[in-house]
């Protein structure tokens, strides 16, 4: 019987289907919990065939230990957590599931939106507490909202700003014209442009050398003093203490991460002592259909690779 070893905690949690389709095709499961040491990791993947992969970090060192292991089918898009150069010198396939969950995501991404520029967080926040007094917000409406890249998400994002008769402007240097459905409503410009003119900012790139620290302080005093910075990319491509600063001296209007430098977030980190941010932990692509289209993808995947079938989103 082969092995594939989860390191995702909600793989599989709405439907016993992925364990099924594994297990009519020959593979034994084994979990591993998000603390799992090291040396846990190293020893169960030592003589696995498969691995389905959360977050957790796979370098080249783990990955020259695994001695059969023949695919890593990520659980999410994001890949930056896998060495992938390793991985290919190795002849290991990676693939992930990008845009299956992208509706999701943009899905949460307007709900932050809708709660930086309205202030739904902080007015719960203060009846809670006893204060039923209002929040004054800023229009959505009519607004412009800029993006940072225009990938799948961030196109999710534009159809819904549509509804709300936005004004919308993309950043992104890997697309030279918008398709067709977005022209009447989305112009592509230059990054200084964006951040100067949008009422939004909503950020939807991974995390490279090229985006670390995108949005520092000066970046993040050139947006609109009353404008509103949304993260659903990675939590490095904000400074974070950039961010704490220029919101404490009431540079901004609100914040609506979904990510963060490091997650969980550490619980001194002063972006907490902030009423107008709101922080999310990473959830964006958990919704039940997300969560069980992956798991299936992921566990479709691994049953591929043994049956000499080709694989759908391979990376490497």
């Amino acid at each position: 019987m082969k092995k594939v070893v989860i390191s995702s905690r909600s793989f599989g949690s709405i439907s016993n289907e992925p364990f099924a389709l594994l297990a009519s095709a020959g593979f034994s499961h084994k979990f591993l919990d998000a603390s799992a040491s090291r040396e846990t990791l190293v020893a169960e993947l030592a003589d696995s065939d498969a691995m389905i992969a959360g977050t957790v970090k796979i370098d080249a060192e783990l990955l020259a230990a695994c001695k059969q292991l023949k695919v890593i089918a990520r659980y999410g898009a994001g890949v930056d957590n896998i060495d992938l150069d390793a991985a290919k010198a190795l002849g290991i396939t990676v693939t992930n599931t990008a845009g299956v969950n992208a509706e999701a995501v943009a899905d949460l991404a307007f709900g932050l939106i809708l709660d930086a520029r309205r202030g739904i967080s902080l007015a719960n926040q203060k009846v809670h507490q006893g204060q039923y007094k209002y929040v004054v917000g800023r229009d959505v409406y009519k607004k412009t909202l800029g993006l940072i890249g225009f990938g799948a998400i961030a196109q999710g994002v534009a159809r819904r700003a549509s509804g709300f008769s936005m004004q919308v402007l993309a950043y992104d240097p890997f697309i030279k014209e918008v398709p067709a459905e977005f022209q009447p409503y989305v112009t592509l410009c230059g990054f200084d442009e964006l951040v100067a003119q949008s009422d939004i900012v909503s950020i939807h790139v991974p995390l490279t050398p090229e985006t670390k620290g995108m949005f520092n302080a000066a970046v993040i005093k050139r947006m609109k003093a009353d404008a509103a910075l949304i993260n659903l990319g990675r939590g490095g491509i904000i400074d974070e203490a950039d961010l704490y600063a220029c919101m404490k001296e009431g540079h901004l209007l609100a914040a609506g991460l979904d990510v963060t430098a490091k997650e969980p977030i550490e619980p001194d980190n002063p972006l907490l002592t902030l009423d107008n941010v709101t922080i999310t932990p990473h959830m964006g692509m958990f919704t039940a259909e997300v969560i069980h289209e992956m798991s299936m993808v992921c566990a479709r995947n691994v049953v591929k690779k043994f049956q000499g079938e080709a694989l759908d989103f391979v990376v490497v």
